[in-house]
């Protein structure tokens, strides 16, 4: 169990970033838990390792600070998971595992970056536009929420290679 605070003292310079690995997935299900009120399933994660996705993870030693999954199809990427552990929020972590994929989705050929956030996770979105990401639409009731669904907003960003 993770010492309380372990993630206040994140240095960027000390974080790893490595291809998410399955033996990482009780980490990666820990911070799923804490981070979403409906998140992904083993079975969904297990799913996404296949040559048309990329996982990428953020280690502060030996302790996972956050994960993404990014789904390759048709030249574009796919932005489908960004999280990072509550305690290493605001840190930089998500900027730092951001900045990553999109060089790396751009370095493989990707012509651009979609994704869909919450339209309550102000945070995410103001990453997002700070990073580029434009709003190019909503989808009505995409996410469970404890109260019903939740709409989406559909970002993206053009990437240069």
């Amino acid at each position: 169990m993770a010492r309380p605070g372990v993630y206040q003292q994140v240095l960027l310079s000390d974080l790893q970033l490595r291809p998410l690995a399955e033996e990482d997935l009780p980490s990666v299900l820990d911070i799923e838990r804490q981070g979403y009120s409906h998140p992904w399933s083993e079975a969904v994660f297990l799913d996404c390792f296949k040559d048309s996705y990329r996982l990428w993870a953020a280690s502060h030693g030996d302790r996972l600070a956050g994960y993404a999954v990014v789904a390759y199809m048709a030249g574009e990427a796919h932005l489908l998971n960004l999280c990072v552990h509550p305690l290493a929020r605001g840190q930089g972590v998500g900027r730092y595992l951001l900045k990553h994929l999109l060089a790396t989705a751009a370095h493989e050929g990707m012509s651009q970056l979609l994704l869909e956030v919450r339209i309550s996770n102000r945070p995410a979105i103001d990453l997002y536009r700070r990073e580029g990401f434009h709003e190019i639409g909503q989808r009505p009731g995409y996410y469970p929420a404890p109260d019903g669904r939740e709409d989406a907003l559909v970002m993206v960003r053009t990437l240069s290679r």
